[in-house]
C-alpha cells in the first residue's frame, strides 16, 4: 500500500504548511474588512399571542 509510505507524503504536507504560515498566512491576515461590525439593538417587541380559532 503505498499511501502507508511517509516518505513523499510528509514531505508535501510539511512544505506546504511551512508555505501556508510564512507566505499566505501574513498575506491574508492584512486586509482589513470593509464592513465593520455594528451592534444590533436588543429591541424587546411586545408579541400577542396567537389566537387559535377552535379554543
Amino acid at each position: 500500500m503505498p499511501q502507508l509510505n511517509l516518505d513523499p507524503w510528509f514531505l508535501i504536507l510539511s512544505s506546504t504548511w511551512l508555505v501556508y504560515t510564512v507566505i499566505l498566512q501574513p498575506k491574508i491576515s492584512s486586509y482589513l474588512s470593509m464592513n465593520n461590525p455594528t451592534n444590533k439593538d436588543n429591541k424587546i417587541t411586545n408579541t400577542n399571542p396567537w389566537t387559535w380559532p377552535w379554543t
